[in-house]
């Protein structure tokens, strides 16, 4: 069993807020965590609901009089966008529960949808809910279990969902995270609401999967899947809503440069990225095109997980082409400027510092295959992923 760094940020929001919502992706560990902490929370009794049960789905046909005679006890509802109409009654309900000095952990509520689909088709709880997102296994996470042993390469060619990472062998991890995606496309998006034939969706993950890194065309892949434009950007937004696509947004300072404006599109989790290639084993990813673009997807992933909210995210590119992979933009105005590099002995681009210059960076990194952290010319720091990630939490 791996810690997961989510677990205090958890437990904490039981103690100190009416709701927490814990959204993720589905098989990414959020029932086990949330029945782990809910053992954790003194002097309270819980109470699990799994929407995907007819059962319990049933038993919120009539909510409020069901969910009342729980007071005093953490509710744990799991796949709560099943049950879209419920956030109007936990509003009531909360509200009742704080008026008997019952101010926090009245709630936990599990969702396999972003944050935004769920607050589409519910009343606003602000200022009664905190919302919590659970990602795959990172690199932290997995260091922190299992120190000695710790192997970046299977975490990286793997993923981090926990059945693809523990899995007993490659195969075993190739088999589950081919079910995972036949099962998402087939069954786990039209239940969430989007009809799209699984056959479409499945095809337009596959050539999302050859953008990974790169700014998304729109009318090449509506063109090649026969539907316009707006559809495709539906498409993308729908996996982006179930935390399988991560749109990164350009810099939006200020400069006189020309900028490129769209997004850059990775998928999120690079086992899901190499099961979509047909790429079968650690060594076929050394020899293929898209190695740079996966470890660069895998190392911007971990970092993004592992900034607080008080952190902003963006890339630079202008119509020249200077580029910086990833700009960080911290609390006390710091600009730092990341570059990725698979390998061992980095070379930079002298695009990365007229980019520098031009984002006015208080801080330049190259993250590089290696361990060593050591000074490059124009005041860059070469580190290793796990390094930076440290330095970071």
């Amino acid at each position: 069993m791996l810690e997961r760094i989510l677990k205090q940020n958890l437990l904490n929001g039981i103690e100190n807020v009416p709701v927490v919502a814990l959204l993720g992706p589905r098989q990414v560990g959020k029932t086990t965590l949330a029945l782990q902490v809910a053992e954790q929370v003194l002097n309270k009794k819980s109470v699990y609901l799994d929407l995907e049960l007819d059962t319990d789905l049933n038993k919120l046909d009539d909510p409020e009089s069901y969910l009342r005679r729980f007071e005093n006890q953490l509710l744990i509802i799991d796949e709560v966008q099943r049950k879209p109409d419920l956030f109007r009654i936990l509003r009531g309900l909360i509200d009742i529960r704080k008026r008997s000095g019952e101010n926090a952990g009245q709630f936990l509520l599990l969702g396999s949808a972003s944050r935004d689909l769920i607050q589409q088709s519910s009343e606003t709880l602000a200022g009664r809910i905190r919302y919590l997102e659970l990602t795959p296994f990172s690199v932290l996470e997995v260091l922190k279990t299992d120190r000695l042993g710790f192997n970046p390469e299977k975490l990286w060619f793997r993923g981090g969902f926990p059945n693809s990472y523990l899995a007993t062998s490659d195969d075993e991890s190739w088999e589950w995270r081919n079910d995972f995606i036949s099962t998402y496309v087939e069954r786990d998006i039209p239940l969430m609401g989007p009809q799209i034939p699984a056959s479409r969706m499945k095809r337009f993950w596959t050539m999302l999967a050859h953008y990974h890194g790169q700014q998304i065309i729109y009318s090449e892949l509506g063109k090649s899947l026969e539907v316009t434009h707006p559809t495709i950007k539906s498409y993308l937004d729908i996996l982006t809503d179930f935390y399988m696509v991560r749109q990164i947004q350009p810099w939006s300072g200020n400069t006189k440069k020309r900028l490129v404006k769209s997004p850059k599109i990775y998928l999120r989790d690079s086992g899901i990225l190499h099961k979509l290639l047909n790429i079968s084993s650690f060594e076929v990813l050394l020899g293929h095109p898209v190695l740079g673009a996966s470890w660069e997807g895998f190392v911007i992933e971990n970092i993004i997980v592992q900034l607080s909210s008080k952190w902003q995210y963006s890339y630079y590119r202008t119509t020249a082409q200077t580029e910086i992979d990833l700009v960080l933009e911290g609390p006390d105005n710091q600009v730092w400027a990341i570059e990725v590099k698979r390998s061992s002995s980095p070379k930079i681009s002298k695009g990365f510092y007229t980019a520098c210059d031009d984002i006015k960076a208080t801080s330049k990194f190259v993250i590089y295959s290696g361990s060593e952290r050591y000074p490059m010319s124009g005041q860059i720091e070469a580190i290793g992923l796990t390094e930076f990630l440290e330095m970071l939490g």
